[in-house]
């Protein structure tokens, strides 16, 4: 939350995504659609925290006690939002990993993902600090 800042200027988790930098390069013309690599626009530090982050989804969700703990006073509305996304992107590398897809083009994948889910709770539970600054 550092590096990016405030999300309410972010229409959609797509807009993030692509601010980012974690959205694929498009070279289109007429009918023809080319998707290269990754953009690597935008904060490279959030970026690569958001890289290093999706390796963990290669391991089964689980939530341990110091998870738990750690966890215990936010709502649980953004606990629920949490594991939800657990579970998706864990199930998600699984599928990909099965279906042959190269494990860092799986990683930059679910990497995009987590930003989704973040746009999300920031606008159901909008920051204190960022009320006091708009």
């Amino acid at each position: 939350m550092a590096e990016i800042g405030d999300l309410q200027r972010f229409d959609n988790p797509k807009q993030l995504m692509a601010w980012i930098g974690l959205v694929p390069a498009e070279h289109s013309s007429g009918k023809r659609i080319k998707r290269g690599e990754i953009t690597r626009t935008g904060n490279a530090a959030a970026r690569s925290m958001l890289i290093e982050s999706a390796w963990h989804y290669r391991f089964p969700a689980r939530e341990g006690q110091a998870l738990r703990e750690r966890s215990a006073k936010i709502p649980e509305r953004i606990r629920s939002i949490a594991w939800k996304a657990q579970l998706r992107l864990c199930g998600k590398f699984r599928r990909l990993a099965a279906s042959g897809k190269r494990t860092v083009k799986i990683v930059t994948a679910i990497a995009r993902e987590p930003a989704g889910f973040v746009w999300d709770i920031a606008r159901q539970f909008p920051s204190p600090v960022g009320e006091a600054r708009g």
